[in-house]
């Protein structure tokens, strides 16, 4: 039973954390993990077309990252200050959840300026109550349309890369930190697995016959909140919002009915659809929120294979990779990983576990 925080412990060399992607986006490193039998695979990402044939699936996450962080000054003092959007709450009222840093600084009442890059205030936000210690809600203060609200939002943020990549966001980041399938417009953090995909890579699955499932879950910050917890029965995920289709419950339930393989893009994918099993096991349409943690043992429904990238430890990801590849075989293929150079963290290399 691995149901102790310390037991999803290594020690990650820094220069491992990948500060930017791969040149192109199939050509980064892939691990292929047998999840039978430990083996270990060293291939290419593009590689992964030759473990999967005509009827198998792939279940995709089509969220879409929004620039959520914003740089904008306090009035008064002009102290600089960053917001990190959480999520809207009003529409209408145009309220948002958001952190602020530092937070220490900013008060229920204060007045937050965003300027353009010639220094002329765009938008103005009032801080309306505290959240937790680094939480805010905050009402923007804007007379236009929606249309125009969303617009200029979107012109002043910046792609909200983790902290740990430790580097202001540039312009490739506006196109690599997102998939190339992303739609649905809504999460702080891109769905990491699915940006190794390009679209030549995609054009060859489809040749092949293998069938594509859309879902969605908007990816929140939460995923990588820190567990502080030892007894992993006692964490709570934050939920966060998802959404499955009726047209991929029939492609997923067709492909497994059938006998296919089934490959889970990423641990939102898999957390979606585990979210969402019928008394058959079989998946099935939903629209709604999941706090799922997953952690060993587990008895996974849908998906017999997935790809993931190497991630934090002590992380909620680690700890549902280890139950879906096995405790010992997965922390074996991380410590193969650090000794063969692979790249970890949202812009690394992936892992195929099959």
């Amino acid at each position: 039973m691995r149901t102790k925080l310390s037991q999803f412990v290594f020690d990650l060399p820094e220069e491992r954390i990948a500060k930017y992607p791969a040149k192109n986006r199939d050509e980064s490193r892939l691990m292929v993990l047998h999840k039978d039998t430990g083996e270990i695979e060293h291939r290419e990402f593009k590689d992964i077309i030759d473990y999967y044939d005509d009827g198998d699936s792939f279940i995709f996450n089509n969220t879409k990252v929004f620039p959520a962080r914003l740089y904008g000054k306090k009035e008064k003092t002009g102290a600089r200050i960053e917001v990190f959007l959480l999520r809207e709450l009003n529409p209408q009222q145009r309220l948002w959840d958001v952190l602020v840093d530092p937070a220490r600084k900013i008060r229920v009442g204060n007045k937050l300026y965003f300027s353009d890059n010639e220094g002329n205030d765009i938008l103005v936000a009032e801080v309306v109550d505290n959240t937790t210690s680094r939480g805010r809600t905050i009402r923007f203060l804007y007379d236009g349309s929606d249309e125009e609200f969303t617009s200029e939002l979107h012109n002043l943020g910046n792609t909200p890369l983790p902290k740990y990549i430790d580097r202001q966001a540039e312009d490739l980041d506006k196109d690599r930190y997102q998939t190339i399938y992303a739609k649905e417009v809504g999460a702080v953090a891109a769905p990491t697995a699915g940006l190794h995909f390009s679209r030549e890579l995609l054009k060859r699955f489809e040749i092949k016959g293998i069938n594509f499932a859309e879902l969605t879950l908007h990816v929140g910050l939460g995923t990588f909140r820190s567990i502080d917890v030892e007894d992993l029965s006692k964490h709570k995920m934050d939920a966060e919002f998802f959404r499955i289709p009726q047209q991929a419950a029939e492609i997923v339930n067709q492909s497994k009915l059938n006998r296919k393989r089934i490959c889970a893009v990423g641990t939102t994918s898999m957390r979606s659809v585990e979210s969402a099993v019928s008394a058959e096991g079989l998946l099935k349409t939903a629209d709604g929120w999941t706090n799922l943690f997953i952690y060993p043992p587990y008895d996974f429904h849908i998906a017999d294979s997935m790809v993931t990238n190497f991630h934090v430890p002590k992380s909620s990801l680690l700890i549902m990779i280890c139950a879906f590849g096995g405790y010992d075989y997965v922390m074996n293929a991380y410590e193969v990983a650090i000794k063969e150079k692979y790249n970890f963290f949202s812009y690394g290399d992936a892992m195929l576990i099959i």
